[in-house]
């Protein structure tokens, strides 16, 4: 039993860590003196955002397998369930923002908007809706394991760089330590585990029980 101990709480370390992570930066947000200015819909869509964003660091830590107690077929399964919340909550963030300020949108949308961070968001959408949009066809399009692997990191890595910059430009209801430390999260696990799953490597690897 005294075996299992350091085992136990070493997963309970990491866990608690994620956890953490992920709620701190949301309910800081939810102190934000700004929230009094906007209306619900604005609010939902600014918190749908957050929500992105912590998903961006889940994603990778599912995808690498450094979340204990989750076998493989499970992880995998947890990893698109939670990329399917991640395209929901861009969509909401971008229909509240639509809704709340359709010119301002637009502009976005046509790469025409003033404000740079608007720029870096909507890469970071159609990188994500790329990346999810090959997952879909991965066997209707019949690319080989270490194309599809090469293809769909390249379209997170875009993700992830595109959100975090659109991220840090913003001047909104996240607090600035606490959004500075999810973002700095998010790249550190994205590089470590295209690092460690060797991505981009020339040659095929095995198919384990470790996907991208």
């Amino acid at each position: 039993m005294n075996r299992l101990e350091p085992d136990i709480v070493r997963k309970v370390l990491i866990w608690g860590a994620v956890a953490g992570a992920v709620v701190v930066p949301i309910a800081a947000a939810a102190t934000s003196p700004l929230l009094a200015w906007r209306d619900s819909i604005y609010i939902a869509a600014g918190f749908a955002g957050i929500l992105a964003m912590a998903l961006l660091l889940v994603q990778p830590l599912l995808a690498g397998g450094y979340l204990p107690g989750l076998p493989p077929r499970r992880r995998r399964l947890f990893h698109r369930w939670a990329g399917s919340i991640l395209v929901a909550a861009i969509l909401i963030h971008v229909a509240g923002l639509w809704i709340t300020s359709p010119p301002d949108v637009v502009d976005a949308l046509l790469f025409v908007s003033p404000t740079p961070f608007s720029v870096w968001g909507v890469v970071a959408m159609w990188t994500t809706f790329a990346a999810a949009l090959l997952v879909l066809l991965r066997r209707r399009l019949s690319l080989r394991p270490r194309v599809w692997r090469s293809g769909h990191t390249a379209l997170v890595v875009m993700t992830v760089i595109g959100s975090v910059v659109h991220a840090m430009l913003i001047e909104g209801t996240m607090e600035i330590v606490t959004k500075v430390a999810i973002c700095l999260l998010v790249l550190l696990a994205t590089a470590k585990v295209v690092i460690d799953l060797r991505v981009w490597s020339n040659q095929d690897r095995a198919t384990g029980d470790r996907e991208t």
